[in-house]
C-alpha cells in the first residue's frame, strides 16, 4: 500500500515539476521574443508595416489579377502607385511644414496681445503684473557680473599688462574653410540615407508578400498543423480576407476624417489646414487620444491666428462633431461595432509597443494587436491571444452565470439577464444560459467539487437573481435595437433556432378551469438537493410570468416526516425538478410518495433538466419513475402546463414529441 502511495505522490509530483517547467520555459521565451523585437526593432518594424500595407494592397491586386493582368504587373503596379501617394503626401507635409515655420513670427503679436487680454481679464492682474515685473527686475540685477571698482574708468589694451600686473589674451578665432559641393550634398542626403533605406526594405517586403502569398500561406499551415489542412487553410484564408477588409475600411475611414478635418479647418481659416487633416487622418490610427492629439496642435494655431476667440470655438465644435459622427455611426456600419478587442487590450497593446518601438509602435500597436486575435480564433494553436486580447467574453454565458451564482452576485447576472431579454424570451435564457449553468454546478457537486454550503448558496443567489426577473414577461421583443453588451451578444448567439418559438399570451385566471384559479396552482419540488431546488426556482418564475402561480418547497419536503405536513390546497400539477437523471429509483419514490398524498385529479411532471436528455430517454424515465408527463426543457415544460390547463392546443415543441398527458 505504501508503494502504491508513493507512485502516486511520486506521479504528481512529476507532472507538477513539468508543469513547472513547461511554465518557466514559456516565460524564457516570451522574454527572448520581446527582447528580440526591441533589439531588433530597425528589421521588425519595416516588416510590419509591410505585412499590414499586404492587407491594405491584397484586395486591389485581386482586382487586377481578375482582370487577367499578370499577378507580378498587378503587384508592382499597385505597389507603386501606393508609395507614388505616400511620397505626394510627404512632399505635401513638408511644403506646408516649411510655410508654416516661414508664418510663425507673424502670429507672435496676436499671441501678445491675447495674452494681455487674458491677464486684463482676471480681477488681479494688476497686482499680479507688477509682481511679475518686480521679480524680472530682481533676476536680471542679480545675473548682472560683477564690475572691478580698481579698473573702473581704465580701457586696457589687448596685449598690455592692466592694473594687477597681468596681460590680457588676444583673442583667436578658427575659422573652417568653405565647403565644397560634395561636402554640401553629402551634408544634404546624409539625414535621408536611413528612412529611404527603410522606405526601400518595406517596399521590398510588401512585392515579395504579395507575390508569394500563396508559399507564405502553406509554410503558415505547416507551422500551425497540417493535420487538418481543410480546416486551417479554410480558417487562415478566411482570416486574410477579414483583415484586409478591417484595415481598408479602417484606412478608408480615417483618410474621410481627415479630408473633413482639413477641409473644415480650411473653411475656417487656420493655416496649413491639408498638414492638419493628413495628420488627423495618421494619428486617428492611435487608440483612443490619437483624435485628442491631433485636435491639439490646431487648436493652439486657432488661437494664435484669430485676435478673437470665433475660430478657437469653431476648431472645438468641428472636432466634438466630426469625431463622434465617425466613431459611433459611421465605423459600426463599416466594420461592425468594434475592432475585435477589448478596451485593455487596446490600452496595454499600445504602452507595449511604444515601450518597444516609439511613435511607430503606437500607430501599429492596434492592427498588429488585431492581427494576433484574429490568428487566435483561427488557430487552435494561439487561442490563448484571443482569449487574452480579444473582445469576447473568456467564458461562455453558462460558465458566466455560474460563476456569478457561486460568488455571490445575483444583480449582475440580472442585469446581463436584461440585456439579453432585449433580443429573446426570458425562457430561452433559462434554458439555454441559467439552467446550463446549473447544470455545470451539478456536474461538480457529482464530482465532490462542490459541497453542501456553496451550493446552497447558488441556491439563494438564483432566487434572489428570479425576483429581480419578476416583472419579464416570456414574449420575443419585435422592433427593439439588438445588445450592445458583448456579453449578453454572445449569450444570444449561443441560442438555437429551435429554442425559440411563437410568443404564448399571458393565462388570465378566469380563463382557466375551477381547480386551476387557486393562489400557486404549479407546485415545484425539489428532487434531492439545493440544485435542483435553484431549478424549480427557475421554473416557478417562468410559471409566473405565464399567469400560472407557482410556489416552491425544498428536496427535504420530500421525506417521509415532512411530506404529511405539506398543504397542497389549490394545487393542480406538481413537477418534480431533477438536474441528474442518474437516480431513477429516488424519482419513483417521490412520485409514490406524491401519489399517496394528493387527489388523483393532480397531474405529475418529472422535470429532468440533465444535459443531452434525448426524447427517448427522457420517456424512459417518465415511465421508470410512473409520472404523468415529463419534460427536459423549462419552456417545454410550461407548454406541458399550460396544455394541462385547457388553455389552448399547442402545437408540438421544436425538436421533441410531447408525450400524452396520462391523468392518474
Amino acid at each position: 500500500m505504501s508503494l502504491i502511495t508513493r507512485k502516486v505522490s511520486t506521479g504528481r509530483t512529476m507532472d507538477e515539476l513539468l508543469a513547472l517547467l513547461s511554465a518557466v520555459a514559456c516565460s524564457i521565451l516570451a522574454a527572448l521574443f520581446i527582447a528580440a523585437l526591441y533589439f531588433g526593432r530597425e528589421i521588425f518594424v519595416p516588416i510590419a508595416l509591410a505585412i499590414l500595407l499586404s492587407f491594405v494592397l491584397g484586395p486591389p491586386v485581386g482586382l487586377l489579377q481578375r482582370a487577367r493582368v499578370p499577378r507580378s504587373l498587378a503587384v508592382v503596379g499597385i505597389v507603386f502607385l501606393a508609395f507614388s501617394v505616400i511620397f505626394g503626401l510627404g512632399t505635401l507635409i513638408a511644403n506646408q511644414l516649411t510655410q508654416l515655420a516661414g508664418d510663425l513670427p507673424v502670429y507672435q503679436s496676436t499671441m501678445r496681445e491675447k495674452i494681455k487680454s487674458v491677464r486684463g481679464a482676471t480681477a488681479s492682474s494688476g497686482t499680479l503684473e507688477r509682481a511679475a515685473d518686480m521679480l524680472q527686475e530682481l533676476s536680471r540685477e542679480l545675473d548682472r557680473p560683477k564690475e572691478d571698482k580698481s579698473a573702473r574708468g581704465a580701457i586696457p589694451r589687448l596685449g598690455a599688462p592692466n592694473a594687477a600686473g597681468t596681460t590680457l589674451p588676444i583673442p583667436v578665432e578658427v575659422r573652417q574653410p568653405d565647403p565644397g559641393a560634395l561636402e554640401n550634398l553629402r551634408t544634404l542626403i546624409a539625414p535621408l540615407l536611413n528612412p529611404l533605406a527603410t522606405t526601400g526594405i518595406i517596399i521590398i517586403f510588401v512585392i515579395f508578400i504579395l507575390i508569394q502569398r500563396e508559399d507564405l500561406r502553406n509554410r503558415l499551415i505547416r507551422l500551425a498543423g497540417s493535420h487538418d489542412l481543410q480546416r486551417t487553410t479554410a480558417a487562415l484564408d478566411d482570416a486574410a480576407k477579414r483583415l484586409s477588409r478591417l484595415f481598408l475600411a479602417q484606412l478608408m475611414i480615417n483618410a474621410t476624417f481627415g479630408v473633413l478635418i482639413g477641409a473644415g479647418l480650411s473653411f475656417i481659416g487656420i493655416p496649413s489646414a491639408i498638414l492638419w487633416g493628413i495628420l488627423a487622418a495618421v494619428l486617428r490610427f492611435v487608440p483612443y487620444i490619437g483624435t485628442a492629439i491631433s485636435a491639439a496642435f490646431p487648436l493652439a494655431l486657432a488661437a494664435a491666428v484669430d485676435p478673437g476667440w470665433s475660430m478657437l470655438a469653431w476648431t472645438i465644435v468641428l472636432f466634438l462633431g466630426v469625431g463622434p459622427i465617425i466613431s459611433q455611426v459611421v465605423e459600426p456600419l463599416a466594420y461592425g461595432q468594434s475592432t475585435g478587442l477589448s478596451p485593455v487590450a487596446i490600452v496595454a497593446s499600445a504602452t507595449f509597443w511604444t515601450a518597444l518601438w516609439g511613435p511607430i509602435g503606437l500607430v501599429l500597436a492596434t492592427p498588429l494587436t488585431v492581427c494576433l486575435v484574429v490568428l487566435g480564433r483561427h488557430v487552435e494553436r494561439l487561442e490563448f491571444l484571443d482569449v487574452i486580447f480579444g473582445d469576447r467574453p473568456a467564458l461562455s454565458p453558462p460558465e458566466m452565470f455560474y460563476q456569478r451564482m457561486l460568488a455571490g452576485d445575483p444583480i449582475e447576472a440580472a442585469g446581463k439577464a436584461e440585456e439579453f431579454l432585449k433580443e429573446k424570451s426570458l425562457s430561452s435564457y433559462f434554458d439555454e444560459v441559467a439552467l446550463r449553468g446549473l447544470q455545470l454546478a451539478q456536474a461538480d457537486a457529482k464530482r465532490d467539487a462542490l459541497d453542501q454550503a456553496r451550493m446552497t448558496k447558488i441556491r439563494d443567489a438564483v432566487t434572489e437573481f428570479a425576483s429581480d426577473l419578476s416583472t419579464q414577461d416570456d414574449s420575443i421583443p419585435e422592433g427593439t435595437s439588438p445588445t450592445m453588451d458583448a456579453e449578453a451578444a454572445a449569450a444570444v448567439e449561443t441560442v438555437p433556432d429551435a429554442a425559440i418559438s411563437s410568443n404564448l399570451p399571458v393565462v388570465q385566471k378566469a380563463d382557466l378551469p375551477l381547480h386551476w384559479q387557486g393562489e400557486a396552482p404549479v407546485f415545484c419540488l425539489a428532487g434531492r438537493t439545493p440544485l435542483d431546488e435553484a431549478a424549480a426556482v427557475l421554473f416557478a418564475q417562468l410559471s409566473n410570468a405565464h399567469g400560472l402561480g407557482a410556489r416552491v418547497e425544498p428536496a427535504d419536503a420530500l421525506s417521509s416526516s415532512k411530506i404529511v405536513q405539506l398543504d397542497f390546497t389549490g394545487v393542480a400539477i406538481v413537477c418534480l425538478s431533477y438536474l441528474d437523471a442518474g437516480s431513477p429509483a429516488h424519482m419513483r419514490y417521490s412520485v409514490r410518495r406524491l401519489r399517496r398524498q394528493l387527489p388523483k385529479a393532480t397531474i405529475v411532471m418529472l422535470g429532468c433538466w440533465a444535459e443531452n436528455l434525448d426524447k427517448e430517454a427522457l420517456e424512459e424515465l417518465r415511465e421508470a419513475a410512473k409520472a404523468d408527463i415529463a419534460a427536459a426543457t423549462l419552456r417545454e415544460a410550461m407548454m406541458m402546463c399550460r396544455m394541462a390547463a385547457g388553455v389552448e392546443e399547442i402545437d408540438e415543441p421544436p425538436g421533441r414529441a410531447t408525450p400524452a398527458l396520462k391523468i392518474a
